[in-house]
């Protein structure tokens, strides 16, 4: 033995990487059925695989240029992580986009600027800018007027790291933004300061009957117990997947995972493509008016956009019977933050700015537009898409990759595998180390300052006080040729309805936002008995 012992000891290392390189090779070659290249070219095939595992790093950083990644390139990306820094966002020498390709956008700057008075709001609070339109005004006993017009998109624990979700909630807290919670439920994550909008899709995440339909009471209770919570969102599809359900395996579900979403641990548990609570647009009205009735609260819906006649259906009975959603969330068919087979990200459901303005067109049909807000989600959290969208009729944005980018993301596109780099969207606790919530609740909330900014600043040098201002004919699109460029009302066949808006102080009623206005005389003002802002 002691011989064995000495004459192992004696190879040099040479011989030993010989050694593990034939050892390779008699596996690949009589032993690998799986893979063809390494059992065709043993040892030197596994640097083949080793090359293709890190090729998205490697175009990324390497290859890709400034302006060709997607979904976001290198300059949105540095734009997002300079603005979360708080650091210098501008970029020198002019622009490097093609400005002659089809659908980009041009802004009509005024000869005058809007002109911000000594006494004017934002003269005291720059980045205040609240939404224009409160949500279930004059109909809800608990309407609410969004204090930021962007905000969190749905994002649910468990798809993003607990301290993702903390970091996101603590930033909308000092951004005066709101948190949607994504279907994953209520945690205590969402529960740091932020205002909170519920939201929930058909496995009923934390308003879950044990056979997997909807609670009312448990629905109650959560509103009665968490008073941060402000308004509720029924996912009817998403732009990732529409139409399509998903398993959450057993191997996921923590225990307090499980004890947030009401299932079992360890159990796979069936999220399918229907509602269990309505079949039809009739019942999608009922159920909607029901959970506001009980709740106080204004409910809304959140769709991807395909066929028409739904929502047609939709818009007839809210103008005819006065009941239905609150607000509508459109997300764009591009996808998200979930993830998806690449049929359905690629090709189901329409881009977002073909399904607002088909949607828009109906609700402005049936003189709908001034009671729904409405809420754009599908790469918006940029100033010139954003005014884009307002000019088209949004109210309120909402931004989820944005805001995963703003506390640390870096594109890694491994969101469902569980190995996110940046620990922004794993439950892997090593992972999540490197995230300071302190920090990137601060980023998230610089994002979204100097988001609004700068949007502000494109609002004003069009000549408004107020995004909602702005309207069809302020944005052009090139169509490809500088003949063929037209207005958005032109290339969409409709203008904008002119959203009510008496000011900026009207929307600064929030004592502890730093306003000095009357809540009472506001309230009377937008026609309202109970606002909560």
């Amino acid at each position: 033995m002691e011989g064995v012992l000495e004459f192992l000891g004696n190879i040099s290392w040479w011989m030993w990487l010989i050694l593990v390189v034939v050892i390779v090779a008699i596996r690949d070659i009589f032993f690998n059925k799986k893979h063809i290249i390494t059992r065709n070219f043993p040892v030197v095939g596994h640097f083949r695989y080793m090359l293709e595992s890190i090729g998205p790093e490697l175009r990324q950083y390497i290859v890709a240029n400034n302006r060709e990644e997607l979904p976001f390139n290198r300059i949105e990306r540095g734009w997002i992580y300079a603005s979360a820094k708080n650091e210098n966002n501008y970029e020198g020498f002019g622009t490097d986009r093609d400005i002659n390709q089809s659908h980009y956008i041009f802004i009509n700057n005024a000869m005058m600027p809007y002109k911000v008075e000594e006494n004017h709001p934002n003269a005291k609070d720059p980045y205040f800018l609240a939404c224009a339109k409160v949500m279930g005004a004059g109909r809800r006993a608990r309407p609410y007027r969004p204090s930021s017009i962007i905000n969190v998109s749905a994002m649910s624990f468990g798809s993003l790291s607990a301290k993702a979700v903390e970091s996101l909630n603590r930033g909308c807290a000092k951004a005066y933004a709101y948190h949607n919670t994504g279907e994953g439920g209520l945690s205590p994550y969402h529960k740091k300061g932020g205002d909170v909008v519920f939201h929930f899709g058909t496995g009923y995440f934390g308003v879950r009957t044990e056979d997997g339909g909807f609670s009312m009471p448990k629905m109650k209770k959560l509103v009665d117990e968490n008073p941060q919570v402000r308004a509720i969102e029924v996912k009817l599809s998403q732009g990732a997947k529409p139409g399509k359900g998903g398993v959450l395996p057993g191997s996921k579900i923590t225990k307090e995972i499980a004890e947030i979403r009401g299932v079992e641990v360890g159990k796979d548990v069936l999220s399918p493509p229907n509602h269990k609570a309505f079949s039809n647009v009739p019942e999608l009205v009922d159920f909607v008016e029901s959970i506001a009735h009980e709740t106080g609260l204004p409910v809304g819906i959140k769709a991807a956009i395909g066929k028409l006649d739904a929502w047609r259906e939709l818009a007839k009975i809210m103008a005819t019977t006065g009941k239905g959603p609150d607000f509508i969330t459109i997300d764009g068919g591009e996808g998200g933050t979930g993830a998806a087979p690449p049929s359905f990200a690629d090709h189901v459901a329409l881009p977002w700015v073909y399904g607002f303005s088909d949607i828009y067109k109906i609700f402005k049909e049936y003189q709908l537009t001034e009671r729904v807000v409405f809420i754009g989600s599908g790469k918006l959290g940029f100033p010139a898409k954003a005014a884009m969208a307002f000019a088209m009729g949004v109210d309120c944005i909402n931004v989820a990759r944005e805001a995963m980018l703003a506390v640390g993301c870096i594109q890694a596109k491994v969101c469902h595998n569980n190995t996110c780099p940046s620990g922004v969207a794993t439950q892997n606790k090593w992972l999540q180390r490197g995230i300071d919530i302190p920090d990137k609740a601060e980023r998230t909330h610089y994002y979204f300052k100097n988001f609004k900014k700068e949007l502000l600043e494109i609002t004003r040098a069009c000549g408004y006080e107020h995004p909602c201002q702005l309207t069809m004919d302020d944005v052009d699109i090139n169509l490809g040729d500088k003949n063929l460029t037209q207005t958005l009302a032109d290339v969409y066949g409709y203008n904008k309805v002119a959203v009510p808006f008496k000011g900026a102080a009207t929307l600064m009623a929030c004592p502890d936002l730093g306003g000095n206005y009357n809540k009472a005389q506001v309230a009377e003002e937008i026609d309202m008995k109970d606002v909560r802002y």
